[in-house]
């Protein structure tokens, strides 16, 4: 299983292999047939603000674009528990300043998933702690 970073969500769906390793991109391709990979609510959260701030635009109402990258790209809905968000909050900003970053590796973790970034910080955090398996995207 596998758990896509918001950047990753929207160039998956957007098809943008250019911001993607081949080896991730073959990942992505194989685990999207498998029905393995997952977004978190807060991702749809962030396309979402991002969408209203104007910084992230679609051809399709966001609503749409967002049902048609649910059902079409082979990602499904990672649950987020109670659990989660208290262990996320333990995190505390030294680890990881954006809080959101830090629901998506509680989420990796207590899923067993493996989180795909280009994120340096959730790179980094990973590979000091040990805490998370993560594929870094960019290869």
């Amino acid at each position: 299983m596998y758990l896509l970073d918001t950047h990753l969500w929207i160039w998956h769906v957007q098809g943008d292999a250019r911001r993607v390793g081949r080896r991730t991109v073959r990942l992505l391709t194989r685990a999207a047939a498998r029905d393995e990979l997952r977004v978190s609510p807060l991702t749809v959260f962030e396309v979402s603000q991002l969408h209203t701030s104007g910084r992230l635009q679609f051809t399709q109402p966001l609503d749409e674009w967002i049902a048609v990258a649910l059902s079409e790209g082979g990602v499904r809905i990672a649950p987020l528990t109670m659990e989660m968000a208290r262990e996320a909050g333990r995190m505390g900003s030294v680890e990881l300043p954006d809080p959101i970053d830090r629901l998506l590796v509680t989420t990796a973790r207590y899923s067993s998933t493996v989180l795909i970034t280009r994120d340096g910080r959730i790179l980094d955090y990973a590979q000091r702690t040990g805490a998370i398996q993560v594929q870094d995207a960019s290869l």
